[in-house]
């Protein structure tokens, strides 16, 4: 399986997530930058959180925009897998 790991400006532990699917549970995983617009025909996507720079940059709202977002609302869309965390 295929696993997708977005990675914001800000994200925190997206490599601890990486290192988890990969070393722990024998997933390939796959680093999506935020401005890709392919999924790189994963199986399903984790996008995680712990934004290091504060709540109150509002990382998540900026992240909403990034180009990758529009990729992963159309892959859940059709029922792909999204854990956000």
């Amino acid at each position: 399986m295929r696993i997708g790991v977005v990675t914001f400006p800000g994200s925190n532990c997206n490599m601890d997530i990486v290192h988890a699917l990969k070393d722990s549970l024998g997933y390939e995983a796959v680093e999506l930058w935020h401005k890709d617009s392919d999924l790189q025909n994963v199986d399903a996507v984790v996008l995680p959180g712990g934004f290091s720079y504060g709540d109150y940059l509002r990382s998540g709202a900026i992240a909403r925009f990034s180009p990758i977002m529009e990729e992963v609302v159309k892959f859940a869309g059709k029922g792909g897998k999204v854990l956000g965390i």
